[in-house]
């Protein structure tokens, strides 16, 4: 029997996370998202949605929030709070780095929300550091996790862990913090692992592209790189990073060597799933985002590029026909991708309730 839940989603981006909701018998009937431009792009992927635009933390959108979920009544929340000065490529790395950055402390209006509604199934995800984060509560420093259990657990069964996609159908590696509370007398058992794919598997019968190349694929075109970067990666080797390169290293207009990480002008493993497509996976530079690469008769590696949209949606678990907003920009695109929860990993831990 299909299933028909209601939900509601709170800081919830452009809405990648939940492109397959509908398939799941999941209805979102009213998401929050503070930046319009977004919020514009999740209308559009849910245009039968209520959409509140702004900033959680405000009492009148609050109040706004609180009044569609009464007249609503969905009995799943979902919670994605903002990860930037969480994420472990971000420049807050220590404790008192994360007491200075606001958008940290979303999760205690989340918690108001769960406060003021009486949902049955609550769903928080974000980054696996958002779990060993010190939150300020009743005089002291705790985890999240035993805030919770302090709030909740006469009421809620609460489930805290870390996921990866890669053990979801997702052809990339992306850990994920979840977070299930259910009501006592529900159950919400995890999704069954499966095996890994690698990317040869995933989007090895795609043709080569060259750096600004096209091809007749829709969403399958290369971006443009500087030439430079471009020679040092077609002398380096699937799973190598130019870095290592003795001749061929990554070099600045005069010549001088750039300075990097292992995993900077990296390219990926056929053999292994892609890695974690952030924010900056149309970077050449940033942190394992470049095409396997196939050796030619020549010596070198083709695909000296990053990998293309269409790549993209194919590691994230984003069907191939996806079609965004007119004019919606590439660097949109990649950002907001990267600021989801693959759509097949949430499909799938909601498919359990």
């Amino acid at each position: 029997m299909k299933r028909n839940i209601k939900a509601v989603s709170v800081c919830s981006s452009a809405g990648i996370g939940e492109l397959l909701l509908k398939e799941a018998g999941i209805d979102v009937v009213i998401a929050n998202e503070l930046l319009e431009k977004r919020a514009n792009c999740y209308q559009h992927f849910y245009p039968d949605s209520k959409i509140i635009i702004g900033d959680i933390s405000s009492r009148d959108i609050k109040k706004n929030l609180y009044k569609e979920i009464k007249n609503h009544n969905p009995t799943l929340f979902l919670a994605t709070p903002p990860c930037q000065g969480l994420s472990s490529i971000g420049k807050n790395k220590k404790q008192e780095h994360f007491n200075i950055d606001k958008r940290n402390f979303l999760i205690f209006d989340i918690l108001d929300v769960i406060d003021n509604s009486d949902f049955e199934y609550i769903l928080i995800e974000n980054v696996p550091r958002f779990l060993k984060m010190y939150f300020p509560y009743k005089n002291d420093l705790l985890l999240l996790e035993d805030i919770l259990i302090d709030k909740y657990s006469t009421l809620y069964n609460i489930d805290v862990g870390v996921l990866d996609a890669k053990d979801y159908g997702i052809s990339q590696t992306r850990p994920r913090a979840i977070i299930k509370m259910y009501k006592k007398h529900l159950t919400w058992q995890l999704p069954r692992k499966e095996k890994e794919i690698p990317l040869k598997e995933a989007i090895g019968h795609l043709p080569s592209l060259e750096q600004g190349e096209q091809s007749s694929i829709k969403w399958h075109y290369s971006r443009k790189h500087s030439e430079r970067i471009v020679l040092s990666l077609k002398h380096t080797s699937t799973g190598k990073s130019a870095m290592q390169n003795k001749i061929y290293f990554p070099k600045k207009e005069n010549g001088e060597r750039i300075k990097g990480f292992h995993n900077t002008y990296k390219r990926m493993d056929w053999n292994k799933p892609a890695h974690a497509r952030t924010t900056y996976s149309g970077s050449i530079s940033s942190h394992n985002n470049v095409h396997p690469g196939r050796l030619q008769n020549d010596g070198t590696y083709s695909d000296a590029r990053v990998l293309t949209l269409l790549e993209t949606f194919i590691v994230s678990g984003i069907k191939e026909n996806i079609e965004f907003p007119k004019n919606t920009s590439e660097t949109f695109i990649r950002t907001v991708i990267g600021e989801s929860i693959p759509p097949i990993m949430l499909k799938k831990i909601l498919d359990t309730i």
